[in-house]
């Protein structure tokens, strides 16, 4: 079974085992045999004014998960000796909402620049570190070119990550040499005209040793439009210092775009459908429209698995050998087994769901919910904290909660297990080869016996005796002389 695990685990390219290779090759022996240990800062502390939203930019969802959220999964496949994650706007709401993941946080109380974040951060770096600087608006980064990036730094050599933008507008331009060498970054605000010419821009991502950036960010000075202290001069300070400036082109723009507006945030949600979409395809999954499909999270699947148009797949799923998923459907948390079709428009949250099974449309499955092999949930039931046994059914209007159902059970359309006393859940026990005919409501706390027939419109509330016909409902009566009351004339 194949798995597709929110797109976080890349095979590095056959590039970056060249570079590798190269790195050695050039003098880095030594640091191959014992490379220095990583630090990871993210920087975080941006406020997000064009994202009109109180919540801080780095919290705005992507698939699913804060912005910030899928740059700490990436770095943490580096396998870094720390992360270090540098935050202001919106005080504690940044690290109480992520408190779970294994970063350090560092307040940044004031911004002054992306310069002054990083070096808020050093002070619990140490100099033999090698210092990895990301973005927490940028979120689809890939853990390829980190590694190829990390691998390009060294002693004496500090690795910048570029890209190639058709539209530069509002990115710091790459100057170089006539030899081709980097010189310095030159923000937008900053550049000549001719500058602004350059369409090889600045991510923000660099990779350095420890003490040197340690050094530098010291010496920064907010002589800019800005008046700030920029990270992007530590370039320049290099070149002064004589030590190279190894740059790495982007393969792929959408993977170091940031978020700044909603409509950037649309831009990258598409960036990462068409990611999800291609790995799948290439897994062997059919999918009707590879644009409608929203993969918000871990996906295992079987073989010959068909998804139709517009599903959202939230959490960890698995699919199994030729499952079919219908259009419109909304899947979170669970697993289908081999050979069930899933038709339009459900709703499967938290459920395990057994094979061959017939799903739909229109059925809500919710939470620990289990269903055996071969059951049908049909058009408009709803099944909650329930067991149902092999090849039982509810086709058809139907609620089960907090039941254990046997096998081959068939509730009529329109059956209810009332389970709620307006304070508490009780529960019901169903045996094998239960019928129940239309618009039956069994009251919990209940029991029914194995082969046991409910009539139709009946409310039964206590326990029903196996292999047994039961009744419970009034006498059918016609009143004579009866009238329909009619409303006074005004």
């Amino acid at each position: 079974m194949s798995t597709i695990p929110a797109m976080r685990t890349t095979r590095a390219s056959k590039r970056g085992r060249d570079v590798r290779r190269r790195g050695v090759a050039r003098g880095g022996a030594a640091r191959a045999a014992s490379p220095a240990p990583l630090s990871v800062v993210i920087l975080a502390a941006g406020e997000g004014k064009r994202m009109q939203s109180p919540l801080p930019k780095v919290l705005q969802p992507l698939a699913g998960r804060p912005l910030l959220k899928h740059v700490i999964d990436t770095a943490r496949t580096l396998a870094p000796a720390a992360i270090q994650v540098v935050y202001g706007h919106g005080g504690e709401q940044v690290p109480e909402a992520l408190k779970d993941e294994p970063v350090s946080w560092t307040l940044q109380a004031e911004r002054l620049g992306t310069g002054h974040a990083v070096l808020q951060a050093m002070q619990h770096i140490p100099d033999g570190h090698l210092v990895l600087v990301l973005y927490g608006d940028v979120p689809l980064i890939g853990r390829a070119q980190l590694a190829e990036l990390v691998a390009l730094a060294g002693p004496r050599q500090l690795a910048l990550l570029t890209m190639k933008a058709d539209d530069p507008q509002g990115y710091g331009r790459i100057v170089r040499s006539a030899r081709g060498l980097v010189q310095r970054i030159v923000e937008q605000q900053d550049a000549t005209p001719a500058q602004r010419a350059i369409h090889e821009c600045n991510t923000g991502v660099l990779a350095c040793p420890a003490q040197l950036l340690r050094g530098w960010l010291a010496r920064l000075k907010p002589d800019n439009s800005a008046a700030e202290y920029y990270l992007t001069d530590v370039i320049a300070m290099a070149v002064r210092h004589k030590l190279a400036v190894r740059p790495l082109i982007a393969p792929q723009v959408g993977e170091v775009l940031g978020v700044n507006d909603k409509a950037q945030l649309a831009q990258l949600e598409a960036v990462w459908r068409a990611r999800c979409a291609r790995a799948l395809l290439l897994a062997g999954v059919t999918l009707a429209d590879p644009a409608r499909l929203d993969v918000r999270g871990e996906l295992a699947h079987g073989t010959d698995v068909f998804i139709d148009v517009n599903v959202v797949l939230e959490g960890k799923v698995v699919l199994g050998d030729r499952v079919r998923v219908g259009a419109g459907c909304v899947i979170r948390n669970s697993e289908i087994g081999a050979d069930t079709q899933v038709f339009p428009h459900c709703v499967i949250d938290g459920a395990l769901i057994g094979p061959g099974c017939n799903i739909g449309p229109f059925a809500r499955v919710r939470p620990s919910a289990t269903l055996g092999s071969e059951v049908h949930i049909g058009n408009f039931v709803e099944v909650k904290n329930s067991r149902l046994g092999a090849g039982s059914k509810a086709n058809h209007l139907a609620y089960v909660g907090d039941a254990q159902v046997g096998e081959r059970v068939n509730f009529g359309a329109g059956t209810i297990v009332a389970n709620y006393d307006g304070a508490n859940k009780h529960a019901t026990l169903i045996e094998d080869d239960v019928h129940t005919g239309s618009n039956s409501v069994l009251v919990a706390p209940i029991t029914v016996g194995a082969g046991a027939t409910i009539a139709a419109g009946s409310t039964v509330t206590h326990a029903v005796p196996a292999g047994k016909l039961t009744v419970a409902r009034a006498r059918q009566a016609t009143i004579e002389g009866w009238h329909r009351p009619v409303k006074n004339k005004k």
